[in-house]
């Protein structure tokens, strides 16, 4: 079943978006996403583990239809009193989408690989759902910060005791062990250790520094492209027998 964000949980995200510092980083975030996904108003999007409703809010405004799922009801409660019926909401699990094939333009999974029981077959329904575009938003293992959060998880109680933090190539691998050889592209942000000042958020724009896979938020865009497997058909041939043919 993975973590579920109890009541406790639920409050404190909703408090970590107050903070200065965090507003900046989300932002970043999910500047990146847009960036990289490049949604057109009308189209339809999944976000899988949808939380308190940030990036909701960013893909209503954009003109998007929009679906949220989560498996936490303290975490839709707040969506909910944040964005009323802006977005239809579901309660349930990355892992088993109640979705139709093909039901979306796009799915998301930002910072949701990490609480999942399974990350491969939430991968996979990500897969089955989506018909343009899948999303992934990591938190990255091999970042300075994620190193501190790991070590945050061990000493104290903190929501990192539950997550599975990731790297560009572990992400990589797991996509390509699915899908093959499908177009990824990514870049990560929230390279530097404070990133609220204007040059630092101008240097986090950058698209040369985010080619660095060291940054704290991996982002990762995976192209869907159609498989179809065929198998060769056995065409039946019957000679015409002729008559009256003259041999010589």
């Amino acid at each position: 079943m993975g973590y579920v964000f109890d009541f406790n949980d639920a409050k404190a995200y909703e408090q970590w978006y107050k903070n200065q510092r965090n507003r900046f980083e989300a932002d970043l975030e999910n500047r990146l996403l847009l960036d990289m996904l490049k949604p057109s108003q009308g189209e339809s999007v999944l976000d899988i583990g949808c939380g308190t409703g940030e990036l909701l809010r960013q893909f209503v405004d954009l003109g998007l239809q929009t679906t949220g799922l989560d498996p936490s009801p303290y975490m839709l409660d707040i969506t909910v009193k944040n964005l009323g019926n802006r977005v239809d909401l579901y309660r349930g699990f990355g892992e088993d989408l109640p979705f139709d094939d093909n039901s979306f333009n796009y799915a998301i999974l930002s910072t949701t690989l990490e609480f999942v029981e399974n990350p491969r077959k939430t991968i996979e329904e990500s897969c089955r759902v989506a018909k343009d575009q899948i999303f992934i938003g990591a938190l990255n293992r091999y970042a300075i910060r994620g190193v501190q959060r790991r070590l945050q998880g061990m000493f104290t109680g903190s929501i990192y005791n539950h997550a599975k933090f990731y790297g560009v190539w572990e992400l990589k691998k797991i996509v390509r062990s699915i899908l093959g050889q499908v177009p990824v592209s990514w870049r990560t942000v929230c390279q530097l250790p404070d990133p609220t000042g204007n040059i630092t958020q101008s240097i986090e724009q950058s698209k040369l520094i985010q080619r660095c896979p060291f940054g704290a938020y991996v982002g990762m865009v995976i192209t869907l492209v159609p498989r179809v497997k065929t198998r060769p058909l056995a065409m039946r041939y019957q000679p015409k027998h002729t008559r009256g043919v003259i041999t010589g």
